[in-house]
């Protein structure tokens, strides 16, 4: 039981490194890789639901700001038009994964949607480590990911997506 514990633990600080060493360690039979994979989902979601229910509802303050409070309107509007994709997506982007949680507490999304669909993520999320583990080393250079410029992708997508949640919507 310890073990699990530690892996919902660390799934909801940090993410995918202590994940990717228990995924190897349920791999090789020292762990249930169904443990595995649930205490996962279920720690990096509760990681992201933190933030949503911390600040839902409270992050308003921000209102206060000018320079924010003009683009209230527009991060809203843009997050309800896409927030399933954003929620389902979230958890997948590690740069993203406090912003997201953050920018839909700001929006109020419903917390049942919210929650639902960032469960779904964190499964697919761990499954998805998982089957990257059992495929080995290789899989990410399938992607191109092994390359020095691929730890500048987060900060990359944190960059263009507060871009994107900020623009105004030009009227037709």
């Amino acid at each position: 039981m310890l073990p699990y514990l530690a892996i919902v633990l660390f799934a909801f600080l940090e993410g995918e490194i202590y994940y990717s060493k228990v995924c190897a360690d349920a791999m090789i039979g020292k762990l249930s890789w169904a443990g595995v994979w649930c205490a996962g989902a279920l720690g990096g979601s509760l990681g992201d639901q933190f933030w949503f229910y911390l600040l839902r509802g409270r992050i308003h303050w921000l209102d206060r700001l000018p320079k924010l409070a003009k683009h209230r309107a527009a991060v809203s509007e843009r997050v309800h038009a896409h927030e399933a994709l954003m929620v389902l997506s979230g958890r997948f982007l590690p740069g993203l994964r406090t912003a997201i949680p953050i920018a839909c507490a700001y929006a109020n999304v419903g917390p049942l949607k919210f929650s639902a669909l960032n469960l779904v993520s964190g499964v697919a999320w761990s499954g998805a480590i998982m089957l990257f583990v059992k495929l080995g080393s290789n899989t990410l250079s399938a992607f191109g990911l092994s390359a020095w410029w691929g730890p500048l992708i987060p900060a990359v997508l944190v960059i263009l997506f507060f871009r994107w949640l900020s623009m105004t919507r030009k009227q037709p």
